[in-house]
């Protein structure tokens, strides 16, 4: 039986505006790839009903937000809605050196940051909606935001669209299931990507004994 290629694991980032469907995409992702595993971003935000401190986000007051930046804690931090939202850099480093894979469920601004500090490693995918309507039906059928927010969402959304082409690639998330099959189709195709193969080297050498 032959020995499996070592590989360095990617950062794979989903971005998207709010209401376009990243967020149950990177789930189903999850649940589908056991060799992929979140990144939970600390958050400055309340927590929601149902969300679980460390699995969904870390849920951390301002000022403990604040210190984590001064320590360079982070691989990227933002802020969203008024609420700070950061990536912590020491398992995202340890995942990516062990060959696992991360994924990221962040803004643009957090993207350009990845992208600044570890642009080889990154693999980058903007979720669109298939329409201005759909975007805000969605929206409002979430039933977790006010009428309130659920505008500001639409308001700011034009602005985080416009960030889709600094991305490596696109998806129109008309439906969940074809939106995945392209993301995984993405994923194989990066995983495959021969500056990634730290092992190959190896591999060939005993192919070529």
């Amino acid at each position: 039986m032959s020995a499996e290629i070592k590989r360095r694991g990617l950062m794979l980032v989903l971005s998207s505006p709010s209401g376009a469907g990243k967020t149950t995409l990177a789930r189903k992702l999850l649940e589908s790839d056991p060799g992929i595993v979140i990144s939970v971003s600390a958050t400055t935000r309340s927590r929601r009903p149902n969300e679980v401190h460390g699995k969904d986000y870390y849920f951390v007051a301002p000022a403990e937000f604040e210190e984590m930046v001064k320590s360079e804690a982070f691989f990227e931090h933002a802020t969203v809605f008024e609420h700070r939202y950061g990536t912590p850099r020491k398992p995202v480093t340890e995942a990516l050196a062990a060959g696992r894979d991360v994924l990221f469920d962040i803004d643009w601004q957090g993207t350009q940051q990845l992208k600044e500090r570890a642009r080889e490693d990154l693999v980058s995918i903007f979720i669109l909606p298939p329409s201005h309507d759909e975007l805000e039906r969605r929206l409002k059928t979430r039933a977790q935001d006010s009428d309130e927010i659920v505008a500001q969402r639409m308001a700011k959304a034009g602005s985080e669209i416009s960030h889709w082409p600094e991305y490596d690639y696109v998806v129109v998330n008309r439906d969940v299931d074809r939106a995945l099959s392209q993301i995984r189709a993405i994923l194989d195709a990066e995983r495959a990507r021969r500056t990634r193969l730290i092992g190959v080297g190896e591999f060939v050498a005993e192919l070529t004994k």
